[in-house]
C-alpha cells in the first residue's frame, strides 16, 4: 500500500548523484491525482484508494509469490505478491459555518476474496478556531512506509480509536489518539483488554530541507505472557540529499513488551477456532459438529530498528533503496537479527514504457541457528501515463527468480522451501494503482 512517496540508501547516494547529473529534471505531473481532483470537485466527494491484481504464474508447483525469510524489511514486492487486493474509500465533508467542518469516511476492502473494513470514521475540525481534528472510529494514522517494501515504517491505527491531529504547537504539529484492540473485523478485541495511547509529533524544522517526526506509543492490558510495552521513533527526511532530486529517510526505532516498533499493538493473545467432531451420544446416532475456542497466549519482545531509505528521479531514471537492521527478541525466546539490502530502479525508454528492475539481498541470523540468506530479483517492463518511478497505473509484465540458502529451506519448509527447494521462477502480469 502506498502512503507517501519516501527515500532511498546512503550508500547508493553519490552514484545516484552521478547518473542524475546526467539527465535534466522531468516536469510531468501525476495525471491520476489530476484526475481524482476533478472527479472530487465535481461530485463533492472525496475518493482514495489503492490495488494491485493480475495473472500470477511459478515453475515446478512453486507459491506464486511470497519469497521473504518473514522479517519487517525482507519482502522485496515487485513480482513478489502473488495476490490480488483492493481498498476503496469515499468520503464526505460538510462546511458548517465558521470554518468549522465535520467529515465521515469509509474504506471497504478485499483481499483474497475476503472482505473487510479497514477505515470508518467522522471528524470535525476548526472548533473555537483551531485547525486541530478531532475524529473517532477506526482509521490508518500513518506517517511513512517503504513502498518497495509494501511495508509502514510508522504508524498507528486499524482499531477502534479517537484522537487530535495536527494541534499547532510552534515547531510541527502534534497527533494525539488513545486505542482499544477491537476493530470492525474483529469486534470483541483480545481477550487481554489491551489499551494503548500514541503521539505523533511531526514535521519539527531541523535543517534546511530537512524535517524531523518524533514518535511515541505506551500499551497497558492483561497479558497472559509479557508485560506492557512502550515504543519510541525517531525520522528525518532529507529533501534534496547531497544533490537535487535525490531525498532521504532516516529511521531509529525500539519498542518494548506488546508494544510494535511501528507504534501499534505487537503480539496480543489470539483466539484459535478449532471445528470438530464429538463421539455420538448413543450406539449409531448422528455425531455432533462442535465448534471449540481457545486462547493462544503470544509474548511480547524487545525490538531496535535501523533504516535508511532514498528515492530520485532524475530524467527518465528513478527508484527507491533501502539498507536496514532489526532485532527481535520476543520476552520469552532467543533474538532475531534481520539484515536488508535492496532496490527499485525504473528508466523511461518510450512514451508510457519504462523498464523496472528490483533486486533485495535478505539474512535473518536466530541465535543458535544457521544464517538464513535469501536472494530476489525483478526485471519487467511497465506501461503507464508516464516515465517517472512513482507513476500509477502502472501495468507490468516481469519475471522474478529467487535463490536460498539450506538454512533458509529448512527454515520455509512449508512454504517455498518444501522438497529442499533452494530456488523458484516465477512471473506474471500485474496492475497497480493508487488514488487520493
Amino acid at each position: 500500500m502506498k502512503c507517501k512517496r519516501i527515500p532511498l540508501a546512503a550508500a547508493a547516494a553519490a552514484l545516484v548523484g552521478l547518473l542524475g547529473a546526467a539527465h535534466a529534471q522531468t516536469t510531468d505531473t501525476d495525471p491520476t491525482k489530476d484526475f481524482v481532483k476533478k472527479v472530487n470537485s465535481a461530485t463533492g466527494l472525496e475518493f482514495w484508494g489503492y490495488g494491485r491484481g493480475g495473472f500470477y504464474s511459478a515453475s515446478k508447483d512453486a507459491p506464486k509469490g511470497g519469497y521473504s525469510l518473514g522479517g519487517d524489511l525482507q519482502k522485496y514486492r515487485l513480482g513478489n505478491e502473488g495476490d490480488n487486493y483492493i481498498e476503496f474509500g469515499i468520503g464526505k465533508r460538510f462546511d458548517m459555518g465558521e470554518g468549522v467542518k465535520w467529515g465521515v469516511f469509509y474504506m471497504p476492502t478485499n483481499y483474497e476474496g475476503d472482505t473487510g473494513t479497514a477505515q470508518l470514521y467522522a471528524s470535525l475540525t476548526g472548533v473555537f478556531g483551531s485547525p486541530a481534528t478531532l475524529w473517532a472510529g477506526q482509521r490508518y494514522h500513518r506517517l511513512q512506509d517503504v513502498h518497495i517494501l509494501d511495508k509502514q515504517i510508522m504508524e498507528d491505527g486499524d482499531n477502534y480509536g479517537a484522537g487530535v491531529d495536527d494541534i499547532p504547537v510552534g515547531l510541527g504539529t502534534l497527533n494525539l489518539a488513545l486505542y482499544t484492540s477491537g476493530s470492525f473485523d474483529n469486534k470483541n478485541g483480545n481477550p487481554n483488554n489491551a489499551k494503548r495511547a500514541n503521539v505523533q509529533w511531526r514535521n519539527i524544522p531541523a535543517n534546511a530541507g530537512g524535517k524531523i517526526t518524533l514518535t511515541g506509543a505506551l500499551i497497558s492490558g492483561d497479558f497472559a505472557q509479557g508485560s506492557d510495552g512502550g515504543a519510541l521513533g525517531f525520522l528525518h527526511n532529507q529533501k534534496d540529499f547531497i544533490t537535487t532530486g535525490l531525498n532521504n529517510s532516516f529511521f531509529l526505532q525500539a519498542s518494548t513488551g506488546h508494544a510494535s516498533i511501528t507504534g501499534k499493538f505487537y503480539g496480543l493473545d489470539s483466539t484459535t477456532t478449532q471445528t470438530g467432531v464429538l463421539p455420538p451420544a448413543t450406539p449409531g446416532g448422528l455425531s455432533p459438529l462442535v465448534t471449540l475456542t481457545t486462547n493462544t497466549p503470544n509474548a511480547g519482545a524487545k525490538q531496535r530498528r535501523i533504516l535508511d531509505v532514498i528515492d530520485f528521479q532524475f530524467g527518465q531514471l528513478g527508484g527507491q533503496a533501502l539498507v536496514g537492521y532489526q532485532t527481535t527478541r520476543p520476552d520469552q525466546g532467543v533474538e532475531t537479527k534481520d539484515f536488508s539490502l535492496g532496490g527499485r530502479v525504473s528508466y523511461g525508454i518510450a512514451k508510457y514504457t519504462k523498464l523496472l528492475f528490483d533486486l533485495g539481498m535478505t539474512q535473518r541470523d536466530i541465535d543458535g541457528q544457521a544464517k538464513q540468506r535469501l536472494t530476489k530479483g525483478t526485471v519487467a517492463v511497465a506501461f503507464a501515463p508516464n516515465t517517472q518511478f512513482w507513476t500509477r497505473p502502472e501495468f507490468r509484465v516481469y519475471a522474478t527468480r529467487a535463490s536460498w540458502n539450506q538454512a533458509a529451506g529448512l527454515a520455509n519448509a512449508g512454504s517455498f522451501g518444501a522438497n529442499g527447494r533452494r530456488s523458484a521462477t516465477t512471473f506474471g502480469v500485474q496492475m497497480e494503482a493508487w488514488w487520493e
